[in-house]
């Protein structure tokens, strides 16, 4: 079988020499790959030109329902998926992160996409800044997509999430990609992308995939363009410093295998729980994948007095790992991806054991299957007496199932020999002590991404030290490539332009479309409350009537809110603070602000949806008179659920202004209205 590309709406099966492919437990040749022949150029200007051109015009919630429901099709798929990953090596434990946690991150950016963006095909950053005195001319941030493409060169390890967490972020950007696996394990990333094309849920355009080399295709990456790498350092620098890159300043995202670090505390002792989740996690880490992982423990650093417990558990902890074929019963470790990484794996244990010894691993090892035809490797423990001294350590990565344990004396040394990774994706400490935890964090932040704190609190809820999740940061700085990935909606921003616009601000809420305070209102002799969704005009404003606020209103709200707090209630104390008298409640003037906008009568307002950003600007006292001026802000339609209306949110500006027209509160609160069936 020759492995096929998908080029411009059409899949592609190369001709010409082809490198094999084997299985990884068989060692049998199991498919060929090539991409000799195709168009890279003609690949790069469909991506911008017809890929693009439809994701830009979709909005953002548009895009997160497509990324929602390409994640329930791909689930109704995913039988296909865990049969082709056997081949990898993978366990059905280690195929369940590659494939069902890819999928995952197509859910939950789904979700956020529609949570925390607009239903627009912009986003609005951040707040309006005021730039002159009179507030005539102010500045913006708003964030377009990049009109180009988003190449994605991920590693073997991962080649379904790998793929799914980088495509989940720039296509609720609104930007095409075009995916390059990494050719060992490609045939998984081919059939889960044939499952992804037959579903047509994506645009046309939206998604290529290359199945081999990728030719002279950086001679085609032009300045909208993104290229993000995942794998070794020295590939990754290579492609960072192609001219193409360097000349049209392309926004290079590279995560690169890391040394990795799991601390266990200096108040940690065999008989508490924390050191048994140490040991489970450190041996958890060191199988799961077969240690082919970018987020793997590859530095054990433990408490120099606790050295000889620590190897003791984990020694009886990798005992019980059963190598082999991983449709074998029982079988909790596959084989590394293919024979070159056991050749690989192999070399860096020979040079780690210059300056460290093994102490599990390293001889003859049974296997449920043919260990003559599989790439097996086993779990291989070693011991470096001094990290300080021998450096090696921290310097190569055997990327399989090895780590090596090195003694500390004091935290600020455990914390030396993190930061001596030289940047790290990942790093774990396991501690019952909150000021052990603090000190260490801050003390190795700086040369990690992300940091896992665990005690026996945590435990059974924590996704443990390996698992990079869609809502935080993926990526780390110095050796691990110096980029991020992922983080929730920071991810999506990688993918968009961020432009500061300037001008007036009646200007830039159309711009916006939204209001922002100091652009023109407009009025109507209907009060607000009584229109549908679909009437509402942003910058539409309300100014009510008058209330003057007396001592019983403050009196009768303390009984009812038992809010007696002396600034409300006692005379003399209230004389004597910042306010020399008593004021009214501040959740008062909010509830008096609200019966002076609300209409009485039923209409097509369904409910108060909540309140933003309150801020009392100025004390109200007894004997004040208060209004309110209502402006529409901002509107955004809700999905339609089962039995339920057509709704719309409507952002309202409040502002309460007083007798001397000071601004006493300033707020958003948000509405449920109803909005009209369309005919």
């Amino acid at each position: 079988m020759r492995l096929e590309s998908y080029a411009e709406g059409k899949w592609y099966c190369s001709q010409g020499n082809a490198k094999d492919l084997f299985h990884a437990v068989s060692g049998e040749k199991i498919a060929e790959i090539t991409s000799e022949g195709l168009n890279f150029a003609a690949m790069a200007e469909y991506a911008r030109n017809i890929g693009g051109k439809h994701l830009r015009n979709m909005t953002f919630h548009e895009r997160g329902r497509m990324l929602k429901s390409m994640a329930l099709y791909l689930m109704e798929r995913k039988d296909e998926l865990y049969e082709t990953s056997f081949a990898t090596g993978a366990t059905r434990r280690d195929s369940w992160i590659d494939i069902e946690g890819g999928i995952s991150t197509f859910f939950t950016y789904a979700s956020k996409g529609r949570r925390e963006l607009p239903d627009e095909k912009f986003y609005v950053d951040g707040n309006m800044e005021v730039v002159s005195p009179n507030g005539t001319f102010v500045g913006h941030h708003i964030c377009v997509p990049l009109e180009g493409l988003a190449l994605h060169i991920n590693a073997f390890n991962f080649p379904c999430w790998g793929m799914l967490e980088k495509l989940a972020a720039n296509f609720l950007a609104g930007v095409p990609a075009i995916v390059k696996p990494a050719s060992l394990t490609a045939y998984l990333t081919e059939r889960m992308v044939k499952i992804m094309i037959e579903s047509n849920i994506l645009p046309e355009g939206a998604l290529q995939l290359i199945c081999g080399r990728t030719g002279d295709l950086f001679e085609h990456l032009m300045e909208q363009d993104v290229v993000t790498f995942t794998g070794s350092a020295t590939t990754g620098q290579m492609l960072k410093s192609h001219p193409k890159i360097v000349e049209n300043s392309i926004r290079f995202n590279m995560e690169a295998d890391s040394l990795n670090c799991c601390i266990l505390g200096s108040d940690v002792t065999p008989d508490l729980p924390e050191f048994k989740l140490f040991i489970k996690e450190v041996t958890r880490e060191m199988t799961v994948k077969a240690g082919q992982k970018c987020t793997a423990i590859r530095r054990v650093i433990v408490p120099e007095n606790q050295v000889d417990a620590v190897l003791t558990a984990l020694k009886e902890s990798l005992a019980k790992t059963t190598i082999g074929d991983p449709t074998i019963e029982g079988v909790r470790m596959g084989p590394l991806a293919g024979a070159d990484q056991v050749e690989e794996v192999t070399e860096r244990v020979a040079t780690l054991q210059k300056e460290c010894e093994i102490v599990y691993g390293g001889g003859e090892f049974e296997v449920q299957g043919d260990k003559d035809k599989g790439a097996f490797f086993p779990p291989t423990l070693l011991l470096c007496k001094d990290g300080f001294a021998n450096t090696s350590v921290h310097d190569v990565e055997a990327f399989g199932p090895v780590s090596t344990v090195i003694p500390y004396k004091s935290n600020s040394d455990a914390i030396e020999l993190a930061r001596m990774g030289k940047g790290s994706l990942v790093g774990s400490l396991f501690t019952a002590d909150d000021n052990v935890a603090k000190e260490i964090v801050f003390g190795v932040a700086p040369y990690h991404g992300r940091l896992v704190i665990i005690n026996n609190e945590c435990a059974k809820e924590s996704t443990g030290h390996g698992s990079p999740l869609p809502h935080l940061v993926h990526g780390g700085p110095g050796r691990a490539g110096g980029g991020e990935e992922m983080g929730g909606i920071r991810g999506v921003m990688h993918y968009m332009q961020r432009t500061a616009i300037q001008g007036s601000p009646t200007t830039l809420s159309k711009i916006c479309n939204e209001w922002l305070r100091g652009a023109k209102r407009t009025t109507d002799r209907i009060h607000p409350f009584q229109k549908f969704f679909d009437e509402l005009e942003i910058g539409e404003s309300f100014t009510t009537h008058r209330r003057t606020v007396t001592e019983a209103d403050v009196v009768n709200f303390a009984g009812i809110s038992g809010d007696y707090f002396y600034a409300h209630t006692d005379d003399i104390a209230a004389k004597d603070s910042f306010f020399e008298k008593r004021v009214a409640h501040g959740y008062f003037v909010l509830s008096a602000a609200a019966g002076l906008f609300v209409h009485p009568a039923p209409g097509p307002v369904i409910a108060n949806y909540g309140l933003e950003g309150l801020r009392f600007t100025e004390p109200v006292y007894p004997g004040d008179t208060i209004y309110v001026k209502l402006t529409c802000k901002q509107k955004t339609e809700k999905e339609k659920r089962e039995d339920e209306k057509l709704q719309g949110v409507v952002h309202w500006d409040v502002e309460v202004f007083n007798q001397e027209e000071v601004m006493v509160a300033v707020y958003t609160i948000l509405t449920l209205v109803e909005r009209r069936e369309k005919s």
